[in-house]
């Protein structure tokens, strides 16, 4: 999985987008028995420079591909694509090799809304590739919700699992092509749907990867 994410996100293996998009979908998917039957699909931003380097943004990509397989396994759940929705501000500094209060302070105030009228009351589906600590997903929502929104979810193509340090013995991993972006992590596991919070509660609340 962490090869396939890098292949899009790096080599811009653009046609990995659809079967990555599968997978995120069946995550989704996990939220539909208990979802709101409308929600808007916002993939979380890249900042203007970051989006000028690669030439894309992965999270989007996925989201487009997800919702086409969702179209077809779940017609009546009224999913709809807003990705210039959220924006990122500022460039933050790159997640990898921080603590998880470090990567809180760090996305703090990074993203907004275009037009808070346009969630206000609405049930938002966050998308993003990877879940590591949740603190952009965090952030994220809270934005949303500060915003107006009704509630947010979220949905990743994949989860990061840290070694807990109870003594087992973990291998971790790094590309080193990459490491601006590197996560250090001792497995991936596919496929992570999250209530992320709700206009009376901002707790990640995790749910159990299929």
């Amino acid at each position: 999985m962490r090869e396939a994410i890098h292949a899009l996100k790096y080599d811009r293996l653009h046609s990995a987008a659809r079967q990555l998009g599968r997978l995120l979908a069946e995550a989704i998917a996990q939220l539909a028995a208990e979802a709101p039957a409308e929600m808007l699909v916002i993939p979380v931003p890249l900042h203007r420079s970051k989006y000028a380097q690669r030439g894309f943004n992965q999270s989007r990509s996925l989201a487009v591909a997800a919702l086409e397989f969702l179209q077809a396994s779940h017609p009546l759940w009224r999913l709809t694509l807003a990705p210039s929705t959220l924006m990122r501000l500022r460039a933050t500094e790159s997640q990898a090799g921080l603590a998880p209060r470090e990567r809180r302070i760090n996305v703090r105030g990074a993203f907004s809304v275009s037009d808070p009228s346009k969630v206000t009351a609405r049930n938002i589906l966050l998308v993003d590739d990877i879940l590591t600590t949740g603190a952009t997903a965090r952030a994220a929502a809270q934005t949303l919700l500060n915003a107006g929104a009704a509630s947010v979810w979220v949905a990743t193509l994949a989860r990061a699992q840290r070694s807990t340090g109870f003594g087992r013995h973990m291998n971790t991993a790094r590309d080193q092509n990459n490491e601006e972006d590197n996560e250090e992590y001792s497995e991936i596991l596919t496929g992570a749907a999250t209530h992320a919070a709700s206009s009376d509660s901002s707790t990640l609340r995790k749910q159990p990867s299929f």
